[in-house]
């Protein structure tokens, strides 16, 4: 695309030539000619200075040097993402219908124009709704319910009377609704099941990556609410409950029965601990270990788990002890010296 084009489209102000043809998307250290690149974190704002890119998204109140083509907006981030929609090529698309390979059991109900890829397993009583894709090797159990225009990609599990709403996408290996944690020892200290009698619940608009496991509740639900961004390798466990529009990088861990606000993000490898409650809009730092529950719209980190000005503080003194305990050593050496000079 031209760059004048990309610039009418984002609605931003565009300085420098606009008949430059774009064709990728790269980073500033990484872009050559034909490539936009971006600047969202000022860790590299370095890098501007030397990209080879021919154009750069940059923020509207940017005042640096730029060695080519900038194009300000309000949100370099965001505007990148449009531009990656742009240029990137069309999706993959699935043709509608069933593979011969497929096992659907007779009173399973499947809408209208729905994509059944190879080896899928449909259980008795589950539904499927309109225009949704299952590739290879998907698993829906017994009475589960997937809402219309999602898409599962290869080897998602969602296990029985579990229920998806609309336009929800899960990447390869998810598991939707195994069994919870729960066991329970008898009077020899034998652990014995306990029995997982709930579901998973899904909202609208939600994605989650690849190998996550979201267990069932004990009772009742597991919710996911509408617009929850899940990344890979995340374990949500029995009754959690997660609110719209929130949004958790990979390797989190949520134990049972912790409630989650709206709009909370969770760095990853975040880990919380059950029964918590974590407020609207609060940040949980990467790595964090939440023991307590975190009040909304603030910023948590460390373990365990507090405010994060503090948390870098007493980092930062940390990293000073091997100084301060030599600098210990040296007054102790001092006060031993006095001591003998006053003895003598």
């Amino acid at each position: 695309m031209k760059l004048a084009e990309i610039a009418g489209k984002l609605g931003g102000r565009l300085e420098g030539d606009g008949n430059l043809e774009i064709a990728g998307l790269a980073s500033l250290a990484e872009a050559t000619a034909g490539d936009i690149s971006f600047l969202a974190n000022p860790r590299y704002t370095s890098a501007v200075a030397e990209t080879r890119a021919s154009a750069v998204l940059l923020a509207d109140a940017w005042t640096g040097e730029c060695p080519c083509a900038a194009l300000y907006v309000e949100s370099p981030d965001r505007a990148f993402a449009e531009v990656a929609l742009m240029l990137s090529p069309p999706p993959v698309s699935f043709a509608s219908g069933v593979h011969p390979t497929a096992v659907i059991a007779a009173d399973a109900r499947l809408g209208a124009d729905v994509t059944v890829g190879p080896h899928v397993v449909i259980q008795p009583g589950a539904v499927i709704g309109d225009r949704t894709v299952l590739v290879a090797g998907c698993y829906v159990g017994h009475q589960a319910i997937i809402g219309s225009d999602c898409r599962l990609y290869a080897h998602v599990s969602v296990r029985e009377r579990c229920v998806l709403g609309s336009r929800v996408i899960i990447h390869d290996g998810a598991v939707i609704g195994s069994d919870g944690f729960g066991y329970t020892p008898d009077k020899h200290g034998v652990w014995q099941k306990v029995m997982q009698l709930g579901i998973v619940e899904i909202g609208d608009d939600v994605e989650i990556g690849a190998n996550v496991t979201i267990d069932r509740a004990r009772f009742g639900k597991t919710r996911i609410g509408n617009g929850v961004k899940i990344d890979n390798l995340v374990q949500v466990a029995h009754n959690v409950q997660i609110g719209e529009h929130s949004v958790m990088a990979s390797q989190v861990g949520i134990s049972g029965s912790t409630r989650i606000g709206r709009h909370v993000q969770l760095g990853g490898q975040a880990g919380l601990a059950g029964h918590l409650h974590v407020g609207d809009g609060a940040v949980v730092g990467a790595q964090a270990g939440v023991t307590k529950d975190v009040p909304g719209n603030c910023f948590v980190s460390g373990y365990p788990a507090m405010d994060h000005r503090k948390a870098t503080r007493i980092h930062a003194h940390l990293m000073r002890l091997p100084e301060l305990k030599e600098r210990v050593r040296e007054l102790e050496a001092q006060v031993a010296a006095l001591r003998s000079e006053v003895g003598a």
